[in-house]
Parts: C-alpha cells; sequence; structure tokens
C-alpha cells in the first residue's frame, strides 16, 4: 500500500490505450500506479461494481481510513468552536446540556439540512458513545456535525493532494488546480486570495492552508462548477453577417399559454428579451376604433394593443443584450392600420430603425450582429420595385411572402405556390431593410443575388426537407436567414425539438417561450454558450462548403471528440415533485442518466447504476460514462437525476449545458431551478 501513487479508473494507462482495444468495458478496468519508478499494474474485473469496491477500497487504504471504522473521515475539530457551541446551546431546549433526537431533528430543519430520518439515526448512534446513551453531550454533538457536513468524496481528494495531511498548502493547491482543473498561470497571490476567502478556520488562514471544510467551500463555489465562467459573457466573433449566427426566437410571443383560449400578455415580451430571445413575433389584426391589435387570429384568445406591444418591446429590447432584435410581423391588417402600425413603429422605436449608419462591407451581405448593436429589424413584406416610387400602396402576391400560413392536409403549403395577393402600405414596407419575408419555391436556387431576406418554414415541411436533401438545406441557410416554426396543430403550444433544425444550420428556430420543458431546457442551455446575448455563431462547416449532417461520417479526417464522465456523487437530491405513484416516504433510490444531443450519429444515452435506500444524501455512484463525438462544436449534454423504483422512475431534476461550456476536472452540476442540489463528476476532454 505504501508504494501506491496513485489509482487511475478506466483505461487511461499505456498498456491500455495500446492493447485493449474495445474489448473491455472502461467501467471494469482500473490501473494501480506504484514505485519510486511508477510502474502500471493495469487490472479488469468482471464486473463494474467490483472495480468500484477495488478503487474506493484502495483509495481508503491509502488515506489510512477503515472503511469498518463508523466514524471514517471524521476529522479532528479544530474550527468554528464558538459557533457550535452557540448552535448546540440554542438547540438545547430543555437546558439539560444534552442534545435529544427530537432536538437534533429540530436544529437541521433550522440548518436546511435535508437528511432522511433513518440516516439521521443512524449517525446519532455512531456519536452517542458515552454512557448516557440516547443524547449527545457537546463533544458528541461535534462528531455528529462532522458526519454530516463532510464529504468523503471531496476529503479523498484533499489528502490525495496533500500527501495525506489533513489540509493543502498553497503548493498542494496549485497541484490540484494544474493537474485535475486544466488551470494555468496560477500566482502565489492567486492561490492566496482562495484560501483567503474559503477557508473558515482561524487557525488554517494563519497558516494559509486549506481544511476539508474550506476546500469543500471552495469546490461548492462557482470555481467548481461545470459551467465555463468566461461564457457568461459574450466570447464568439461577433462581426460576421447575420446569416452565420444560430439566434434565439420565440414564436407566439404574446401566448402566456395554448393557442386557443390562452392570454394575449403585453409582459410576455419583456419576460421573452429578458430570457435573451432576440425575434419576436408580432401578430397583427385590424382592431376597434383603428387601432391595430395582436392576437392568435381566428381562435379565442384575449386582444391587446400593437401599440402597448411596441413601447413593451422598446424599454426591454436591450436591457440584457444590445445586440439586434428583429420583429417577426405576421401582417393581417388593412392599409390604414397597417399605416398606423409604421406611425406607432417609427414614433416609438425613434433612431433603433435607423438603419442609415449601417454599413454592410458588401452590398450582397447582411450586417453583423456588432454593427447592428441597439438596432430593431422589421422583418415583414415589401413591395416589389418594379412600383411606382410614389404609390403609396401596392399588392404583393405570393412570390414576395413569407407569413406563416394555415396547413394544408398535405403539409406542402410553404413550397407549392397559392396564387393570392394582400394590399400593402408603402410606410410599412419601407421600414423593411435587410429582413424581407420571401416564400421559399426552389431550396437548390434561391438567394444566389440576394441575401437579404427571409423564409419561413414550419416544422412538418422542414423534417420533409432535412430527410430528402439536407445538404441543400445546409446551402440555402449560408446564402439567407431561415425561420422554422411549430406546427399549427400544436395547439398547446407545446415545443418541437430544435436540434434537427439547428444540424442544418437553420438561423431562426422559433420556440413557445411560455411552455417550460426539455425543448426550451435544450434552447437555455445552447444560447447560455455566448453569454446568453441572443446569437450564436455557427460552426464554420455550415457557414461555407458542402456539409451533411446525417452522414455516418460528416466530417472526414477530422479527429473525434471523447468525453469521458465520471459521476461521483450527488447531494441533497430531493424528493420527485408530483410523483405519480404517491409519496413513497423519503427514501429515494438515485440514478444519472446523461444524454448527448447533436448530430444524429453523436446522439446517445447513458445512465449509472441504481443507489439504493439513499436518500438523497451524498449519493455514492463512482462510475464512468465514455461518449465520442464527432461534432462537439453543436452538442449538447444533458444530466438527468432520477428516483427508481420497481414500478418505474420519477424525474427529480436535470441540467443541460452545451459541451463547448463544460469546464474538465473535478466539476459539481447543479440541477436547474435546485440551488443546493448537485451531482460531482470528474471531466475528461480528449480529442482521439
Amino acid at each position: 500500500i505504501d508504494s501506491i501513487q496513485e489509482v487511475c479508473e478506466g483505461k487511461k494507462s499505456e498498456m491500455f490505450r495500446r492493447y485493449a482495444d474495445n474489448r473491455f468495458d472502461p467501467n471494469c478496468c482500473f490501473s494501480i500506479y506504484h514505485g519510486e519508478r511508477v510502474k502500471s499494474l493495469d487490472l479488469v474485473t468482471t464486473n463494474a461494481e467490483e472495480a468500484r469496491t477495488w478503487v474506493t477500497g484502495l483509495k481508503y487504504l491509502m488515506a489510512g481510513i477503515s472503511l469498518w471504522d463508523g466514524q471514517a473521515g471524521v476529522l479532528r475539530l479544530n474550527c468554528d468552536i464558538t459557533w457550535l457551541q452557540q448552535t448546540f446551546s440554542e438547540a438545547d431546549k430543555n437546558r439539560d446540556g444534552t442534545l435529544s433526537i427530537g432536538e437534533v431533528h429540530q436544529l437541521l430543519h433550522k440548518l436546511n439540512v435535508n437528511l432522511p430520518k433513518q440516516k439521521v439515526r443512524q449517525m446519532f448512534q455512531d456519536a452517542d458513545t458515552d454512557e448516557n446513551q440516547g443524547s449527545l453531550g457537546f463533544e458528541e454533538f461535534c462528531s455528529f456535525y462532522k458526519m454530516i457536513s463532510t464529504r468523503r468524496d471531496l476529503y479523498l481528494i484533499m489528502i490525495s493532494y496533500s500527501n495525506q495531511k489533513e489540509v493543502m498548502d498553497l503548493h498542494d493547491l496549485a497541484h490540484f488546480l494544474e493537474n485535475e482543473q486544466k488551470m494555468r498561470g496560477l500566482t502565489k497571490e492567486h492561490l492566496a486570495d482562495i484560501v483567503a476567502k474559503f477557508e473558515p478556520c482561524p487557525e488554517n488562514l494563519q497558516h494559509m492552508v486549506l481544511g476539508i471544510d474550506g476546500f469543500t467551500n471552495f469546490m461548492r463555489s462557482p470555481a467548481g462548477d461545470i459551467f465555463n465562467p468566461e461564457h457568461n459573457e459574450v466570447n464568439q466573433d461577433m462581426t460576421q453577417p447575420l446569416n452565420h449566427y444560430f439566434i434565439a426566437t420565440s414564436h407566439n410571443t404574446y401566448l402566456s399559454g395554448d393557442q386557443l383560449l390562452s392570454q394575449s400578455r403585453v409582459e410576455m415580451y419583456a419576460y421573452v428579451l429578458q430570457a435573451g430571445c432576440r425575434c419576436v413575433e408580432v401578430d397583427c389584426w385590424d382592431g376597434p376604433d383603428g387601432e391595430p391589435i395582436i392576437h392568435h387570429g381566428y381562435t379565442l384568445t384575449s386582444k391587446i394593443l400593437f401599440k402597448d406591444v411596441i413601447e413593451t418591446i422598446n424599454k426591454h429590447a436591450f436591457t440584457k443584450s444590445q445586440y439586434p432584435v428583429i420583429l417577426s410581423i405576421e401582417n393581417h391588417c388593412s392599409v390604414p392600420q397597417q399605416k398606423k402600425m409604421a406611425e406607432y413603429l417609427k414614433e416609438v422605436l425613434q433612431d433603433k430603425l435607423d438603419l442609415s449608419v449601417v454599413i454592410s462591407n458588401d452590398c450582397k451581405r447582411l450586417p453583423s450582429p456588432e454593427i447592428l448593436k441597439g438596432k430593431v429589424l422589421i422583418k415583414g413584406k415589401k413591395l416589389p420595385a418594379s412600383l411606382d416610387p410614389d404609390a403609396e400602396e401596392g399588392d404583393v402576391s405570393d412570390e414576395d411572402t413569407g407569413d406563416e400560413e394555415e396547413e394544408d392536409d398535405d403539409d406542402q403549403q410553404a413550397i407549392s405556390p397559392k396564387r393570392k395577393t394582400m394590399r400593402l402600405s408603402r410606410a410599412l414596407s419601407d421600414l423593411v431593410k435587410y429582413t424581407k419575408s420571401v416564400r421559399v419555391h426552389d431550396i437548390e436556387t434561391q438567394a444566389f443575388t440576394n441575401s437579404w431576406q427571409v423564409s419561413s418554414l414550419n416544422e412538418t415541411v422542414m423534417n420533409q426537407i432535412i430527410q430528402l436533401k439536407p445538404s441543400e438545406l445546409v446551402r440555402l441557410n449560408q446564402r439567407q436567414l431561415l425561420r422554422v416554426y411549430p406546427s399549427n396543430y400544436r395547439v398547446d403550444s407545446s415545443n418541437f425539438n430544435p436540434q434537427p433544425y439547428w444540424n442544418t444550420g437553420c438561423h431562426m428556430v422559433a420556440l413557445n417561450y411560455q411552455t417550460e420543458g426539455r425543448m426550451l431546457e435544450l434552447n437555455r442551455a445552447k444560447f447560455s454558450a455566448n453569454g446568453n446575448c441572443g446569437y450564436i455563431l455557427k460552426p464554420k462547416c455550415m457557414r461555407k462548403g458542402a456539409f451533411n449532417p446525417t452522414l455516418e461520417d460528416p466530417l472526414p479526417g477530422r479527429r473525434k471528440t471523447q468525453l469521458v464522465l465520471k459521476v461521483i456523487s450527488g447531494q441533497q437530491l430531493p424528493k420527485p415533485k408530483d410523483s405519480m405513484f404517491g409519496d413513497r416516504g423519503e427514501i429515494i433510490d438515485p440514478f444519472v442518466e446523461v444524454e448527448i444531443i447533436g448530430l444524429p450519429m453523436d446522439c446517445s444515452k447513458q445512465q449509472t447504476r441504481v443507489v439504493e435506500d439513499n436518500g438523497g444524501f451524498n449519493p455514492m455512484w463512482e462510475e464512468t460514462l465514455v461518449f465520442n463525438i464527432q461534432m462537439p462544436q453543436v452538442a449538447l449534454v444533458r444530466f438527468q437525476v432520477w428516483d427508481h423504483d420497481p414500478i418505474g422512475q420519477d424525474f427529480i431534476g436535470q441540467r443541460t449545458i452545451a459541451l463547448t461550456s463544460m469546464m474538465p476536472g473535478y466539476r459539481h452540476v447543479y440541477l436547474e431551478g435546485m440551488a443546493a442540489s448537485s451531482i460531482f463528476l470528474h471531466i475528461t476532454i480528449i480529442d482521439i
């Protein structure tokens, strides 16, 4: 045991890499590095459980901790004595100098520590070692407190980098951060700042070392989060033409619920804009007293004033992002009310509509998000250039439209001609500059002459195109903007899966922001990778050249990326909400499911084993999942925690992150909407 330098799970040694190929499950492999010259002993077990037993056992033995010691991992109490004494005194309700099990339960509730009663009772009994059985004196309470507050997984990591000491000095900390967290350029001042910020023990602070409490605080802070902090700000090139970006887009923005009966609300525009959305939909109809209104046509949804919507957009357009907002105008109004719309747009938005200062280097290329900062683009119909420039209105045929249409039974309406015209006001037409709505007629030849146009297609037509002509669709998206919107049959305002449309380079994939769920979570994850500014630069292969995302090998000659996730533990996992099987008490049997969402050949799903009767209190999985990914630039990684039982499984929580936003090393994944609930991983990303 003394000669062991390190124990590594998986096929990481030279021997495994050279000879093992794919014959062995990585979860059954581990290597022991030993001796002064560090040789490796490479071992394969018959099952993953046996490998975990060996690896965990060896690490505990290396740390000098007995697996059979009821107080394993409990540290000497030398910090926060004053706070513990005060806490103990306040919890001692009957002033007898001890704490009963009932008083301990009350204290844990006050401290917001949610543990199963069975687990609390077991630790209470382990700490109750004196003759006065059934209650804890102060020293026993200190032992009990350390049991609930010390994370063995973090303790093992700490002592492995501190040469079995119970504190990390600055050298140990630097070694950990460089070797595991892949941090570079660490200065002594930066390391000292970490200790000063996270170490609670005055004695440790005096010696400038990090104890287990300080190390836990550090690893639970944003510094130990899976999400790259640099991605909280804009970090991509924003000087490319507009059609080189994915754009966060809302469908039926005004609706607060379904498409038949729900309320239309002005506040929805404020909500989606502050959520990072950059393209909002405005369905305009003739209203009473000459005032245009917004609602979902031919339904019972309520109506709101067009002017109120524009004023709300003006107020909130650039509070979260300075990059351009696109108003997708769905125009069903008469010419007089169209003139009123144009009047309100100019009166309210003022210089935000002024694009005279916007200069594109190439008259055929769209300007960039950077140049268009603070600007509002009107997406809508435009009068034909052949019309007399003095005419105040004119007819627009289906050749010049690209709006959402009612769906035929065969769902072919978007590319089959329907000869119809509508009357369009010159005042409204003139506000459309770079985003003219046009119908798609031929995806192979459209937009070779001018990229200043936008087409809209519903999901059903898009699915057919993706199936039949994916490469041609990518080409179209290189030439002009394309918006994808949900089928009209989604009367409940449900959302489609946006990933297939992103895979083919579609710019504006419109989602119902009012409908929470998996699809909106994917959307949030994608746009979070660039400061949630509403724009994501498309991969180079989608911006130029031939690309077919449906092929088995879409990028010939390109090295794959391997994502190795060691799922270690969970923290404070709650009971499932609204379990379909009712309340099964406080014990849950959690497992973690990891899903890759990206190109079709990259999509896959794996899960850990189930930890039974753990109750969410720091369940330990210690399991390695390996994914090979062709195109990491578009891949999302979705972590889901489930509660297993013989009848089914209940959802506990999730977090979805763009692969490019994931940090390497030991990281916490905090479940969305749950501040304290997390899973703890080790992440390795390598090219193979």
